[in-house]
Protein backbone atom coordinates (compact mmCIF):
# COMPACT_ATOMS: atom_id res chain seq x y z
CA UNK A 1 0.00 0.00 0.00
CA UNK A 2 1.03 3.29 -0.74
CA UNK A 3 0.31 6.54 0.96
CA UNK A 4 0.01 9.97 -1.26
CA UNK A 5 0.12 13.68 -0.16
CA UNK A 6 -1.94 16.05 -2.61
CA UNK A 7 -3.02 19.55 -2.17
CA UNK A 8 -6.77 20.83 -2.89
CA UNK A 9 -6.09 21.56 -6.21
CA UNK A 10 -4.15 18.17 -6.98
CA UNK A 11 -7.40 16.24 -5.73
CA UNK A 12 -9.52 18.54 -8.13
CA UNK A 13 -7.25 17.78 -11.07
CA UNK A 14 -6.86 14.16 -10.33
CA UNK A 15 -10.45 14.26 -10.48
CA UNK A 16 -10.97 15.98 -13.68
CA UNK A 17 -8.43 13.76 -15.67
CA UNK A 18 -10.40 10.55 -14.54
CA UNK A 19 -13.72 12.02 -15.41
CA UNK A 20 -12.50 13.11 -18.89
CA UNK A 21 -11.42 9.93 -19.27
CA UNK A 22 -14.89 8.11 -17.82
CA UNK A 23 -16.28 10.14 -21.15
CA UNK A 24 -14.15 8.64 -23.16
CA UNK A 25 -14.35 5.22 -22.14
CA UNK A 26 -18.19 5.57 -22.31
CA UNK A 27 -18.63 6.88 -25.84
CA UNK A 28 -16.62 4.52 -26.99
CA UNK A 29 -18.07 1.82 -25.58
CA UNK A 30 -21.69 2.82 -27.00
CA UNK A 31 -19.78 2.81 -30.64
CA UNK A 32 -21.02 -0.15 -32.82
CA UNK A 33 -17.18 -0.51 -35.23
CA UNK A 34 -15.41 -1.09 -31.71
CA UNK A 35 -14.43 -4.86 -31.50
CA UNK A 36 -15.98 -6.65 -28.19
CA UNK A 37 -12.55 -7.29 -27.28
CA UNK A 38 -11.34 -4.18 -27.63
CA UNK A 39 -14.40 -3.28 -25.35
CA UNK A 40 -13.96 -5.49 -22.79
CA UNK A 41 -10.22 -4.31 -22.45
CA UNK A 42 -11.71 -0.71 -22.12
CA UNK A 43 -13.90 -2.20 -19.07
CA UNK A 44 -11.18 -3.55 -17.43
CA UNK A 45 -9.41 0.45 -17.75
CA UNK A 46 -12.68 1.79 -16.46
CA UNK A 47 -12.72 -0.41 -13.28
CA UNK A 48 -9.22 0.31 -12.55
CA UNK A 49 -9.80 3.85 -13.16
CA UNK A 50 -12.77 3.99 -10.91
CA UNK A 51 -11.05 2.49 -8.25
CA UNK A 52 -8.71 5.36 -8.12
CA UNK A 53 -11.63 7.83 -8.39
CA UNK A 54 -13.17 6.66 -5.63
CA UNK A 55 -10.42 7.74 -3.40
CA UNK A 56 -10.77 11.11 -4.82
CA UNK A 57 -14.21 11.81 -5.65
CA UNK A 58 -17.58 12.27 -3.44
CA UNK A 59 -19.89 9.39 -3.16
CA UNK A 60 -22.17 11.62 -5.43
CA UNK A 61 -19.63 11.66 -8.05
CA UNK A 62 -18.58 7.42 -7.57
CA UNK A 63 -22.01 7.27 -8.29
CA UNK A 64 -23.06 9.25 -11.04
CA UNK A 65 -20.09 7.58 -13.09
CA UNK A 66 -20.64 3.85 -11.78
CA UNK A 67 -20.84 1.38 -14.86
CA UNK A 68 -23.76 -0.09 -15.33
CA UNK A 69 -21.94 -3.49 -16.70
CA UNK A 70 -25.47 -4.88 -18.02
CA UNK A 71 -25.36 -2.80 -20.47
CA UNK A 72 -21.45 -3.70 -21.92
CA UNK A 73 -21.45 -7.07 -21.55
CA UNK A 74 -20.14 -8.74 -24.65
CA UNK A 75 -19.53 -11.94 -23.88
Amino acid sequence: MLGLLVTDMEKREIEYLIKREFEEILLDLEDHRIDDVIKESMIERYKVLFNLFRKVATEEDCLKYMLQERNYNHR
